[in-house]
C-alpha cells in the first residue's frame, strides 16, 4: 500500500496576534509583513489575499483540483498596504489581492490564474515551481 507524501496545512507564524487555522490558512491580525516573505519563500505556491476573499477559495479550489495544496495567508484590510509595500518596494503599481506565488515570485492574480489554466499551461508552470510531481 502506498503512503501519501504530507504537506503543510498550517502557516507557521511567529507574530502573538497571529492565529493560524487548519486547512491552510493564516490570518495576519498584526503589522509584521516579514512573516508573509517568510511563507512565499518556503512555499512553492502560496495565495495571500483579503481576510474573507471570495476569490482567494476560487484559486485555492482551482489549484487544489489541479492536485495542488496551496497555504492561503489572509491579510486584514489594515495591514494590506503595509505587506504590498514589504514584498514589493519599488512597484509602480499596488499589489492586488488574491496574489498567487510560485516558487518565490510574484505569478499574478485570479485573471493571470484562470487565463493560464484556460490556456493549458498552468500545469507545466506548477510543476516548474516545484508544486506539482506528476
Amino acid at each position: 500500500m502506498h503512503q501519501a507524501i504530507p504537506y503543510r496545512t498550517c502557516i507557521p507564524t511567529t507574530s502573538a496576534r497571529d492565529h493560524s487555522h487548519a486547512g491552510g490558512i493564516a490570518e495576519s491580525n498584526g503589522a509584521d509583513p516579514a512573516n508573509v516573505a517568510t511563507v512565499v519563500s518556503e512555499n512553492a505556491v502560496v495565495i495571500i489575499g483579503r481576510r474573507g476573499c471570495c476569490m482567494c477559495h476560487v484559486v485555492k479550489r482551482l489549484l487544489q483540483g489541479l492536485g495542488v495544496n496551496p497555504p492561503v495567508y489572509e491579510v486584514h484590510e489594515d495591514h494590506e498596504a503595509t505587506v504590498a509595500r514589504y514584498l514589493f518596494p519599488h512597484a509602480a503599481e499596488e499589489l492586488q489581492f488574491p496574489a498567487v506565488f510560485l516558487a518565490g515570485k510574484l505569478f499574478g492574480g485570479l485573471e493571470r490564474v484562470m487565463a493560464t489554466h484556460i490556456s493549458g499551461e498552468l500545469v507545466p508552470v506548477l510543476k516548474d515551481a516545484g508544486a506539482l510531481w506528476l
